[in-house]
């Protein structure tokens, strides 16, 4: 059976059309995924890209991480020797690749691929719908309740420009990150 795949749309404005107003502290979330539901353990579960226990100790998601400066074999190896890591990152000479399996029960047509400036590659979607309010407004609060985001900072030689980022099977997300041309 053939998977579907669907271009995302990368927004590549010169500044990210929100701001994560509160920053995810680990007591917070502590608090927060001792009383998870089956679909908040999946969106920040062990293994998931969203997790701020990711990278082995607590990271807020919503703060810029330097993924490509890690190489994904090493840095995982303890999600993937239990087959929990949903996520995969690598480098060739022509550019860099991301894959992660994104949150959720599918139809992920929510998710949004923004570059920020340039240098932030932010990844975000929602797996709770709001009640009375605005679509945008589940970042402004404490967004963990409502979605998921992931800002991974951009390697000096990424030509964010010309970022791809595709669906598949309405679960995986691929982003491409072509190197820039060195003359």
């Amino acid at each position: 059976m053939a998977s579907s795949k669907k271009l995302v749309d990368v927004e590549t404005d010169d500044e990210s059309p929100h701001k994560w107003c509160v920053s995810l502290g680990e007591e917070v979330f502590k608090r927060f995924f001792s009383q998870a539901s089956p679909i908040v353990v999946k969106v920040f579960g062990d293994g998931s890209l969203f997790s701020p226990m990711l990278f082995g100790k607590f990271f807020d998601p919503s703060d810029a991480f330097p993924l490509w400066e890690f190489e994904s074999d090493i840095f995982l190896s303890h999600l993937r020797s239990t087959g929990q890591s949903t996520v995969d990152w690598s480098q060739t000479d022509e550019g860099y690749m991301l894959k992660a399996e994104i949150p959720g029960s599918g139809k992920n047509d929510n998710i949004e691929v923004h570059v920020d400036n340039g240098k932030v590659v932010e990844i975000s979607g929602q797996w709770k719908q709001q009640r009375d309010s605005k679509a945008n407004e589940w970042k402004c609060g404490q967004w963990w309740e409502y979605g998921y985001v992931r800002r991974l900072e951009m390697p000096e030689d990424a030509d964010w420009k010309h970022i791809e980022a595709h669906i598949y099977s309405d679960i995986f997300l691929e982003i491409k990150i072509p190197k820039c041309d060195v003359a």
